[in-house]
């Protein structure tokens, strides 16, 4: 895989060592800051955070990897499930000496977010679960997708990248920010197959819906308005489920970090100065 280009006045990302394998991190923001960790979407690396990390290391050592599978993190034998997904957290926040963090994830990162809430909670001072739900998608339509790339390879994720616009953005994004859209489906055809298709896997079993009572670590449910792959009500359900849950909408699709970046920085800050006030 070629290695994404670092944008300017940011650091590069590293390999760190952790228990659970060494992954591709970076790390913005003054070391004495309270720690946010960024997890990405199925299909792109820690790039895609690029719109946030001016505005979120101000205040925040920002720290950003690459999901297991994905970019230059491990891509070891599928399946995998959120318990892996999530432990991979922790395990980056053990090998940089963080004992409490924020954590803000989209779409399958989020998703991630609502594990590490159900199940570790004491390590996370508030969750933003961004364009997720505690059940994404069907067992089957992400079985299917786990076949096609492992027989499809290269092929195949090629094919999942000219059909990813319309899942990720809206149409008026895809017409008026072609070289975006072109950036984002170039991440697709950069991650290994076998590590897509893991977490395909992964999200074909997971179903947090009964557990999300157990969350009590503050929460913002954050969707896209235009969202057709996790809804606005999939976060109202959400939030009718957290205790406390607050709710954001931003006018954007699915990756909405990137067609949205001011509105969706908007709502993230104002949840973390929530955090802050309430330590």
């Amino acid at each position: 895989m070629n290695e994404p280009t670092p944008q300017p006045g940011r650091s590069r990302p590293v390999p760190l060592a952790t228990a659970r394998g060494t992954f591709r991190v970076c790390v913005d923001g003054d070391a004495a800051a309270p720690a946010l960790i960024l997890s990405n979407s199925l299909g792109t690396p820690l790039e895609m955070w690029g719109p946030q990390v001016e505005a979120l290391s101000k205040r925040h050592r920002l720290i950003r990897y690459d999901t297991r599978g994905h970019g230059g993190s491990p891509v070891t034998p599928g399946p995998y499930s959120f318990e892996e997904l999530g432990q991979d957290v922790l395990a980056v926040l053990d090998a940089l000496d963080i004992e409490q963090a924020a954590f803000c994830g989209i779409s399958m990162g989020g998703h991630t977010g609502l594990w590490l809430g159900i199940h570790a909670g004491q390590r996370f001072t508030g969750i933003a679960v961004c364009n997720s739900a505690a059940r994404i998608g069907s067992t089957q339509g992400w079985q299917e997708r786990a076949i096609f790339v492992r027989k499809g390879g290269a092929a195949a994720m090629h094919a999942l990248a000219e059909s990813s616009p319309s899942r990720w953005f809206s149409e008026g994004f895809v017409q008026a920010h072609p070289a975006e859209v072109q950036a984002a489906q170039a991440w697709i055809v950069g991650i290994a197959p076998q590590g897509y298709a893991a977490c395909c896997e992964a999200l074909a079993t997971s179903d947090l819906r009964d557990e999300l009572h157990r969350i009590t670590t503050p929460t913002l449910l954050l969707a896209g308005a235009a969202d057709p792959v996790t809804t606005v009500a999939d976060a109202q359900t959400m939030q009718a489920r957290i205790a406390g849950a607050r709710l954001a909408v931003v006018p954007a699709s699915h990756l909405s970090n990137l067609e949205a970046p001011q509105a969706f920085n908007q709502a993230i800050l104002e949840f973390l100065a929530t955090l802050e006030h309430a330590s």
